[in-house]
């Protein structure tokens, strides 16, 4: 179908010599020359000031429309558009690694954990990656779906708890995070992937006399080590990483060293000595070797480097469940430890503010969980609650006062 031009417009039309025929007040135009006239109308016009809101770029490319208002030159507003119709014409191609297999993934995880994580926890995720690998070493992280993960979980659910499997899904999901974040790979396959239900279980804080027992029936150096963890509330890693550059008798204090913040960060907190912790280490110090500066480390045989190695303790998993046997009393470990200390402290009406500095939480939920007795505050209420219902009447539907 022709278009019809008022005659005002010929002037942009003259340079299209084809395809004009004049009927009365308006010119016939055939395609190419209405194309010639929205082309030149569109240049003229992709620069324009608009009363309020400055001068504004408006420009249509590869069938989409990009504008943008607020300059406060013309010049500003050109210059701004060329540079917009540059990204578009030559857009930056992507950095993110579409190739990464599985196994460099993991590889480059696990390095960046041993330099800001604690040994602990490498060593946790080397354990955990070993099954991993057996199935999807030699897949690209872009061939490891969704499904394959969930059919890897299921399948550990009929093996252990489903707190263990969680843990799983946990460090899975975490290393894929950290391959994105290094634009790795580009997608998580456990994105959408929920956890499993867990029933929560009571945990079990040996009661005093069982850890006065397992005391008892230690040699020397194993009862300083376990009276040290328990007279700081300290965590194991923490203990066997202590040195005595950290222990200042003036001051009568030790200073602990976390990485359980946010980036790994080595976070120190100062513990008050008890009057048997400063006697402990007292008599370690002046029995000591000057030379080693840790408080407790040995020497053992590295099958790695195949030679002999002094150091700090980095496993005594088998001392106190050897100890708890010989003592004959319920088997517990050494987070019991921490658990049986902040309780004694709350029975003690110490402020949980205090217990959750002593024992090194950001947050005082974390503390909340360490405090299993029943507080006397709680034994009043319900004392409360008793006499209440003895006081009342009996009720006509149960018989029950």
């Amino acid at each position: 179908m022709p278009y019809l031009l008022p005659r005002r417009l010929l002037g942009i039309l003259i340079k299209v010599p084809v395809g004009f025929i004049r009927t009365g007040r308006y010119w016939v135009a055939g395609s190419l020359g209405v194309l010639s006239f929205f082309q030149e109308r569109k240049n003229s016009m992709s620069i324009y000031f608009q009363k309020g809101k400055g001068w504004r770029y408006d420009f249509t490319l590869t069938g989409n429309r990009y504008t943008k208002a607020g300059f406060k030159t013309k010049a500003k507003a050109k210059k701004t558009e060329a540079r917009r119709k540059e990204e578009i014409n030559s857009p930056k191609t992507a950095t993110t690694q579409t190739d990464t297999t599985f196994l460099e993934l993991v590889n480059k995880r696990l390095d960046y954990m041993k330099a800001h994580n604690s040994m602990l926890h490498y060593q946790d995720n080397v354990y955990r990656v070993r099954r991993w690998l057996i199935l999807w070493n030699d897949l690209r992280c872009d061939e490891i779906k969704t499904e394959s993960i969930e059919e890897y979980l299921l399948k550990r659910l009929g093996q252990t708890s489903a707190f263990t499997v969680n843990s799983d899904l946990k460090n899975l999901r975490a290393l894929f995070n950290f391959g994105i974040k290094k634009k790795l790979i580009e997608n998580n396959p456990t994105r959408n992937i929920e956890f499993f239900p867990v029933e929560k279980k009571e945990k079990y804080v040996p009661p005093i006399q069982d850890v006065s027992k397992v005391l008892l029936v230690a040699e020397q150096e194993d009862q300083d080590y376990l009276y040290v963890l328990r007279e700081t509330l300290g965590r194991k890693n923490e203990i066997d990483k202590l040195k005595w550059s950290d222990v200042i008798f003036d001051d009568r204090c030790v200073i602990l060293y976390t990485r359980k913040k946010k980036g790994g960060h080595r976070t120190p907190r100062k513990v008050s000595m008890t009057n048997r912790l400063f006697d402990i280490l007292s008599r370690k110090d002046k029995k000591r070797d000057k030379d080693k500066p840790w408080v407790f480390w040995h020497r053992y045989w590295s099958s790695k480097q195949e030679s002999w190695i002094e150091g700090p303790f980095n496993d005594r998993k088998k001392l106190l469940i050897g100890l708890c046997k010989k003592a004959g009393v319920k088997r517990f470990g050494y987070h019991g430890l921490r658990h049986f200390g902040a309780s004694v402290l709350d029975n003690a009406n110490v402020p949980i503010g205090n217990i959750q500095r002593i024992l090194g939480h950001e947050n005082r939920k974390t503390t909340e969980i360490y405090l299993h007795s029943v507080s006397e505050s709680e034994r009043d209420a319900m004392r409360v609650f008793e006499e209440v219902l003895k006081k009342s009447h009996t009720n006509p539907h149960t018989n029950v006062q």
